[in-house]
């Protein structure tokens, strides 16, 4: 949670607002970096506003997967969207590039490692999917509830999901141990 607390203000500070709104959405919504940057405007803001929730169809797996949208992604989300008069079926994470639309995974990858490196931590152990796993594992931490962070992640076997968050016999024996009957 520091970590994530260090990259916001830096972004905040610096008044890097697309940087920002890439961020919190990356870290709510749970997505692939390959389905974050496809996110258009109709896809989280409804006349203007940007959604309590929102649903997408993965690329990777082609199913539907639901996701949140905190306060503080809906303002930076909200500031995007107005500062660049975006609007429907626009890319809500426009390229730099002129010869691109939208923001490639590659330039996410980059700026994950900039912020990444900017709060002193070595960017060669965090990637585009450290933002995916942050809040999942976080919920897992606290709540020890695997179905929910399938359901979150839009995994179809829990398997998978063990395997994401790399739960062990240590972490079921740890919440065994909390149980008492």
């Amino acid at each position: 949670m520091k970590e994530v607390m260090a990259i916001r203000m830096r972004l905040q500070m610096a008044g890097k607002i697309r940087e920002l709104a890439l961020f919190n959405l990356g870290i709510d919504s749970k997505l692939r970096g390959c389905d974050l940057v496809r996110l258009r405007v109709e896809d989280v803001a409804v006349a203007g506003t940007v959604k309590n929730r929102a649903a997408i169809v993965q690329k990777k797996t082609g199913r539907p997967v639901q996701f949140e949208i905190t306060d503080q992604a809906r303002a930076a989300v909200g500031d995007l969207i107005q500062k660049h008069g975006l609007s429907g079926s626009d890319f809500l994470f426009h390229s730099r590039l002129a010869a691109s639309e939208r923001l490639s995974t590659r330039q996410y990858a980059r700026l994950v490692q900039g912020w990444v490196s900017s709060i002193g931590l070595n960017p060669a152990t965090y990637g585009t999917h450290s933002l995916r796993r942050t809040k999942v594992a976080m919920i897992y931490r606290k709540t020890g509830n695997l179905r929910a962070v399938q359901l979150l992640l839009g995994h179809t076997k829990l398997e998978s999901t063990i395997r994401y968050l790399g739960v062990e016999v240590d972490d079921a024996l740890a919440l065994s141990e909390q149980v008492e009957l």
